[in-house]
C-alpha cells in the first residue's frame, strides 16, 4: 500500500511544483498552458490499486501537453517544453517508487484498505521523505528558469482580436440584420442601413470575444477550438478583455445614438444573453441550445426595430425563421463533434440525448414551413413566397428526416451543409417577394407621416 500512496503523493508534489512555477508567470501564453497541464495531473486515490495507471496517465499528459503547447508554425512553446520535461521526471520517479515497493514486497497490499493514518505510519513518512528528495534531484534548475515573452505589436493585437470575432459567423448574423432592415416599410436610407449594420456587428463581435475569453480552459480540450488565439497563447487575456469591452460599449451606443433605445437594448441584451447565460448553460443544461437559438433570432428583430421602434408581428416572423433554423443547423453540426463536446464537459443534445437531438432537428425544420407562410399572410411578401419558400423548406425537412432516420455522420453532414446555403437563399426570397405596401394600416400611416416630414424639411 505504501507504494501506491508514495506514487500518489509524488504526483501531487509534481502538481504543486507545476502550479507554483506557472503561478508566477504573467504571460497568458505561458499561464494558460501551465494551468491546463497542471490541473490535469491526476492525484491517485489512496484506496486505488492502480499504481501502473499513474504511469499511463503521465504518458497521456505528456502527449496532451505536446498537442496543446504547439504554435501554428509547429514550434513548441519553451515553457511548455519545460512542462514535458517535468512530466518525464514525474514518470521516472513514479516508476522508481514502484520498483522500490516491489523489492520490499508490499505491492500486494495495494488492494487492502487503509487502516492507519498516514501521519502515524513511519513507513509512509519515510517513503514520502525519499520521494521529496527524489523530486528535488530530478528537476533541473533550467526548468524553473524565467523566459520573458516579447510584447505584442498593435498589428498583432488587431489581427488576433479580429480572429476572436469569428468574421464568417458574424457576417451571417449581420446578414440577418440587413434582412430585418430591408423588410421594413418606408424609404431606404444608406446611412441608417450602414449604422444598423455596424452597430449589430460590434455587438456580435463583443459577444463572441466574451465567449472565448470565458471558455479558454474548455476550448483547450476540444480539437475544434484548440487552435483559437487565446488557447494557443497568441493573444493576452487582457487584450481580449479590452476588445470585448470596447465593442460591447460602442455597439449599443451607436444604435442608441442613431436609432432608439429599444434597438440598443436588444443589442446589449444579446451580448449578455450569449456571454452570460448561454456560455454558462453549455456545461449545465441541454436547454442551452434554445437560449442560443434565441440569441440568433434577435438580430433580424433589431433590424426591424431600428426603423419602426417597436416589435411587431412581422418582426416576430423574421425572428421565428432564424430561431427555427438554428436547430437543424447546430444539431447537425454537433452530431459529429460529440466526442469533442463530451471531452470539454458540454451538455449538448447530441451528447446527453442523441435521439432528442435528431427529433428536434426534424421538428424545427418542419416548423419553418408555417413560419415562412406567415409572411404572405401578414402582407410582408407576395404569395409567391408560399411556393418557392415552401419548396426550399421541404428540402431541408427531407434532409432532417434522413438525419432522424439514420443518425449517422453522413446524414448529419449533408444536413449541416444544406443549412449553410438554405438560410441565405431563404432570406433572399423574402427580399425578392417583398410587397411595396403592407396590409397593416399602421404602416401606411407611418409612411405618409414620414413622407410629409421629408417634404416639409425640403421646403
Amino acid at each position: 500500500m505504501v507504494s501506491i500512496q508514495g506514487s500518489s503523493r509524488g504526483l501531487s508534489s509534481y502538481r504543486h511544483v507545476v502550479l507554483s512555477m506557472f503561478g508566477r508567470l504573467q504571460s497568458h501564453q505561458q499561464m494558460s498552458c501551465g494551468r491546463r497541464i497542471a490541473l490535469c495531473i491526476p492525484v491517485v486515490s489512496s484506496h486505488s490499486s492502480a499504481s501502473p495507471n499513474a504511469d499511463q496517465k503521465l504518458t497521456w499528459l505528456q502527449e496532451r501537453s505536446s498537442l496543446l503547447c504547439t504554435r501554428e508554425n509547429g514550434s513548441p512553446i519553451s515553457r511548455c517544453h519545460q512542462i514535458n520535461t517535468l512530466l518525464t521526471s514525474a514518470a521516472t520517479s513514479n516508476a522508481a517508487l514502484r520498483s522500490t515497493a516491489d523489492k520490499q514486497g508490499i505491492v500486494g497490499a495495494a488492494a487492502q484498505p487503509v487502516e492507519s493514518d498516514d501521519r502515524t505510519n513511519p513507513l509512509v513518512q519515510h517513503n514520502k521523505s525519499e520521494k521529496m528528495e527524489a523530486t528535488s534531484d530530478l528537476i533541473d534548475s533550467s526548468v524553473m528558469s524565467w523566459k520573458e515573452q516579447p510584447p505584442l505589436s498593435l498589428f498583432q493585437i488587431a489581427k488576433h482580436s479580429t480572429e476572436l470575432m469569428k468574421l464568417r459567423l458574424s457576417g451571417l448574423v449581420v446578414l440577418t440584420t440587413m434582412l430585418g432592415y430591408g423588410m421594413t416599410p418606408g424609404p431606404f436610407s444608406f446611412f441608417d442601413f450602414g449604422m444598423v449594420t455596424a452597430g449589430t456587428a460590434l455587438c456580435v463581435a463583443s459577444a463572441n470575444i466574451w465567449n472565448q475569453w470565458l471558455e479558454v480552459p474548455y476550448d483547450a480540450q476540444m480539437k475544434r477550438t484548440s487552435a483559437r488565439a487565446l488557447v494557443r497563447g497568441a493573444l493576452r487575456p487582457h487584450h481580449a478583455f479590452a476588445a470585448a469591452t470596447i465593442t460591447g460599449i460602442t455597439g449599443p451606443a451607436l444604435l442608441l445614438a442613431t436609432s432608439n433605445a429599444l434597438t440598443a437594448g436588444l443589442g446589449l441584451g444579446n451580448i449578455l444573453l450569449y456571454s452570460g447565460v448561454y456560455t454558462a448553460m453549455k456545461r449545465t443544461s441541454i436547454w442551452n441550445t434554445w437560449v442560443g437559438s434565441l440569441v440568433g433570432a434577435l438580430p433580424p428583430v433589431m433590424g426591424w426595430t431600428y426603423v419602426t421602434g417597436s416589435i411587431d408581428p412581422e418582426a416576430l416572423v423574421l425572428g421565428g425563421v432564424l430561431f427555427a433554423w438554428q436547430f437543424p443547423h447546430f444539431n447537425a453540426l454537433s452530431w459529429n463533434l460529440r466526442q469533442d463536446y463530451s471531452r470539454a464537459g458540454y451538455r449538448m443534445m447530441s451528447v446527453v440525448d442523441p435521439a432528442l437531438c435528431r427529433r428536434v432537428a426534424l421538428r424545427y425544420s418542419l416548423a419553418l414551413v408555417p413560419v415562412t407562410l406567415a409572411a404572405p399572410v401578414l402582407g410582408m411578401c407576395s404569395p409567391w413566397l408560399a411556393l418557392d419558400g415552401t419548396a426550399l423548406n421541404l428540402l431541408l425537412t427531407f434532409r432532417a428526416w434522413q438525419f432522424f432516420e439514420n443518425g449517422d455522420s453522413q446524414s448529419a453532414r449533408k444536413l449541416f451543409f444544406l443549412t449553410l446555403w438554405h438560410l441565405p437563399v431563404l432570406l433572399l426570397l423574402f427580399l425578392v417577394h417583398k410587397t411595396g405596401t403592407p396590409k397593416c394600416p399602421k404602416y401606411s400611416e407611418w409612411i405618409s407621416e414620414y413622407t410629409q416630414t421629408l417634404r416639409s424639411a425640403d421646403a
